[in-house]
């Protein structure tokens, strides 16, 4: 029974004239040695009911029946107690996740691990949101008609209604193109001779 390298041992009342691994008559426990400390279950009412029938227990029995204080019991010896260890009853698996996942997240968020450059943007855009006004500026542009010969000297005045926002904002001036008449003379015979 049991695993490859794992001993499991049963504890059975067997008849002394049929093979070691033959059939059994009842199974009162069972041993585990390989865990600290070794499993030791038996049945207790039933054990001393066979001792008291006349069953005689093998060696290695005998020294699980002493343990658990089952055979001083039946020959009516001091330390019926025994010497049983128990081991602590195991957490189970939701319990010590969920106690994980408390742990987790009574750590500081600031851990020693660093985030990457982006994400330490987004963490502190998040932290700290910023609050966008629009505001709007009316400008007023003025211009004076401009021949064509004078496109590049554009004389204009920009007046502003309300200075609104203190921060300096880009105003496009636009100014009004004016052609001129070009009045083309045609040639004159006189001048081409």
């Amino acid at each position: 029974m049991g695993k490859i390298r794992t001993p499991f041992f049963r504890v059975v009342v067997t008849d002394s004239r049929k093979a070691r691994n033959g059939l059994s008559i009842e199974e009162i426990g069972r041993y585990v040695p390989g865990q600290e400390p070794s499993i030791i279950e038996i049945n207790s009412e039933r054990a001393l009911y066979w001792l008291g029938v006349g069953a005689q227990p093998s060696e290695a029995v005998e020294a699980l029946l002493k343990v658990t204080g089952d055979w001083q019991k039946h020959k009516g010896l001091p330390g019926t107690e025994g010497t049983l260890r128990v081991a602590a009853p195991r957490v189970g698996k939701h319990v010590a996740y969920e106690a994980a996942v408390k742990n987790a997240m009574d750590e500081p968020k600031e851990g020693a691990t660093t985030l990457k450059k982006k994400a330490q943007e987004k963490l502190a855009a998040k932290a700290n949101p910023v609050i966008e006004t629009l505001v709007v500026e009316e400008a007023v542009v003025v211009s004076e008609p401009v021949a064509v010969d004078a496109v590049s000297e554009v004389p204009a005045e920009v007046a502003t209604a309300e200075a609104v926002v203190e921060t300096a904002t880009e105003v496009v001036v636009e100014a009004p193109v004016v052609e001129a008449e070009a009045v083309v003379e045609a040639p004159t015979e006189a001048a081409t001779e």
